[in-house]
């Protein structure tokens, strides 16, 4: 069985995609689902930011020089991760490569590559998200047209609210739609009282955004791990078994 894949679509730069990216996989994770995330932000390269330790061989190399290798040779682990408590695994595929070879990986050439990486990292985890940048790219065409879920993020703002707009538009010019939409506090530009946003299907209120303090998710009972993991159980269609211990709120996610 293939796992479910994501494509997490950022409205905005600076929306949060990337965090949020790393937190579903770490929730994912700590209820025991292994969860493998891929860059398909060619140009920002931030998830490489969140990999433990020197990368080597990265996504770029694996969609042009180094197609015939497995996906585990650019496969790092999540910094931070050992904290949870669970036998699963958050593997990372960062994007960290020279300029003139991320030129080549922007290519249509490449973007199949792309898509056929995003079908072996779904044949050997139990879930994955894409961490797509706004859809101006071959890279990110491959990512929405190729996932099984299009979710797009995006401050809880007025100004998230617009580029929602224009995002939904540039999806849908390449065939796919949006599935779902993540409204993040705490990002340039956010409200402070997210029920201000009642449009996104799932609001996540703010946290240290250093990413030093991620994942947030790995422990703890607070609102943002919990609002972490609803998002997980409603964007995966599935139910997570971690109780929370806060007094007033459910013990488990249904």
């Amino acid at each position: 069985m293939t796992a479910t894949t994501l494509a997490l679509v950022g409205a905005t730069g600076g929306a949060g995609t990337t965090r949020t990216a790393i937190e579903l996989a770490t929730i994912g994770a700590r209820d025991g689902h292994d969860v493998t995330v891929l860059d398909g932000d060619f140009v920002t390269q931030g998830l490489g930011e969140y990999v433990e330790r020197r990368i080597g061989t990265d996504l770029t190399a694996l969609v042009t020089d180094r197609t015939d290798d497995s996906l585990a040779a650019g496969t790092y682990p999540l910094s931070g991760a050992a904290a949870v408590d669970s036998p699963a695994r958050v593997n990372v595929v960062p994007a960290r490569g020279p300029f003139e070879r991320v030129a080549r990986a922007r290519t249509a050439e490449a973007a199949r590559a792309f898509e056929e990486r995003i079908a072996e990292a779904a044949s050997g985890a139990d879930a994955v998200i894409v961490d797509t940048s706004p859809v101006a790219s071959n890279e990110a065409i491959a990512a929405v047209t190729t996932a099984d879920r299009v979710v797009a993020v995006r401050p809880a703002s007025p100004h998230g609210r617009d580029a929602l707009q224009r995002l939904r538009g540039r999806i849908e010019d390449v065939g796919a739609s949006v599935d779902a939409t993540i409204g993040v506090t705490g990002t340039a530009g956010a409200l402070e009282d997210p029920e201000e946003e009642r449009d996104a299907d799932v609001v996540i209120p703010a946290t240290d955004p250093a990413i030093a303090a991620a994942p947030t998710a790995a422990t703890g009972d607070g609102g943002y791990t919990q609002a972490i993991a609803s998002a997980y159980a409603d964007l995966f269609g599935t139910t997570l078994g971690i109780e929370f211990e806060e007094e007033g709120l459910l013990s488990r996610l249904r």
